[in-house]
Order: structure tokens, then sequence, then C-alpha cells
């Protein structure tokens, strides 16, 4: 049995584009069961310099798991759609509603 998709949300503590995005991606659970790993830029130079005024941006995978050339699914604002697309095509659709 695979393992739960995971999805990484890089983000500021004092961003509200960032939170929104975690609001947007909590109401995804209804659907969809993954694990989210939220990770602070500021709290290392090389993803500050890597995002700079990016963030939020949501990766697929855990944060062991981008590499520098990976394909963001979204950034500022949570595309749902895509996240709904990838989310599924990863076996994160839930069975037990």
């Amino acid at each position: 049995m695979a393992g739960t998709p995971a999805l990484t949300l890089y983000g500021r503590a004092y961003c509200h584009l960032c939170e929104d995005m975690k609001v947007a991606l909590e109401a995804l659970r209804r659907d969809f069961s993954f694990t989210l790993h939220e990770v602070d830029v500021d709290a290392d130079a090389a993803l500050e310099a890597r995002f700079g005024e990016l963030v939020p941006v949501l990766m697929p995978g855990t944060p062991a798991d981008s590499s520098s050339n990976a394909t963001p699914l979204c950034h500022y604002f949570l595309d749902e759609a895509a996240t709904r697309v990838w989310l599924a095509a990863h076996g994160a659709a839930r069975t037990d509603r």
C-alpha cells in the first residue's frame, strides 16, 4: 500500500496569502487524505533566495523531495483544480465518505 501523498507549503509567518492558501488546502481534506508540510522560507537563506517574494508556493511531495527545478503546483493562490488533479493522481481520494 502506498503512503499518504504529501504537499509542501513554502511561506512566511507574517504572510496573509500563505495563511489563505493553508485554509484553502484544509478545505480539500473533505475529499482527499494528504500530509501538509509547512516550511518558513525565512528560516533558511537558500529557500529565501529561491522563493523571494513568490510565496506562498505549493509543491508536490515533502520538503526533502523538492529540488530547485521541481515544478510548483501553484503560488500566491491555491489552484484548486491542479491540486485536486495531483491529489487524485497520487491516490489521495478519500473512500471513507
